[in-house]
């Protein structure tokens, strides 16, 4: 065998090489993204939902950090800014991980059916959301008027996100999104109960 002959079929063999590895590497693709949530499906619908409706709460909860000096609201609003901050930003990381827009052109709340805004157009369509006027009331009141407003809007609030999380738990089989889904249960729900002693420590209805 000459040496070129000798040098010519290691190069064959390399780029059958490459041939298959690049073969592999395109299934495995298709593969992953077979398994990755639709555009329209529950597990998109709730990450771009579930965002929106966690804007807002982080919205009020702003609001009421500058409209007291009480110790365990300013507390609670710090910790419902960070941890629904945080989830955002994990919402979003999926929906560019899976090639999907943030928001859904059809309108919000098409991946929960069976829901009363369901089809609708606007972010009042989603539970437990504060409307304008309700937000309105919140920036101008101070003291204990802001305080009682801002736990009986956020515990609605979250009644709604643990409707929205358990819609998804019983929507999706995906892993991430059921773990997160859990962890808005959980931890709303305490918040609720927390809540509701903070406003009976302030003589007011329970929401």
């Amino acid at each position: 065998m000459t040496p070129d002959a000798g040098r010519g079929r290691r190069v064959t063999a390399v780029l059958a090489a490459l041939v298959l590895l690049t073969g592999a590497a395109l299934v495995a693709l298709t593969v992953s993204r077979s398994d990755e949530p639709g555009r329209d499906g529950p597990e998109a619908g709730f990450a771009r939902d579930m965002s929106a409706h966690h804007a807002q709460a982080v919205r009020m909860s702003f609001i009421v950090r500058d409209r007291t000096d009480d110790r365990d609201v300013r507390l609670l609003a710090y910790d419902i800014i960070n941890t629904q901050s945080a989830q955002i930003g994990m919402m979003t990381a999926w929906l560019d991980e899976w090639g999907l827009p943030k928001t859904d052109p059809a309108g919000p709340m098409r991946w929960m059916s069976g829901h009363g805004g369901h089809g609708g157009t606007g972010a009042a369509a989603m539970p437990g959301m504060a409307t304008r006027e309700q937000l309105a009331d919140l920036e101008k009141a101070s003291g204990r008027a802001a305080e009682v407003q801002y736990l009986r809007l956020m515990t609605a609030h979250h009644r709604g996100g643990v409707a929205m999380a358990e819609a998804v738990l019983a929507r999706t089989d995906h892993d991430r999104v059921r773990r997160l889904a859990r962890t808005m249960v959980d931890g709303q729900r305490s918040e609720i109960t927390l809540m509701n002693d903070m406003l009976r420590r302030r003589d007011a209805a329970t929401a």
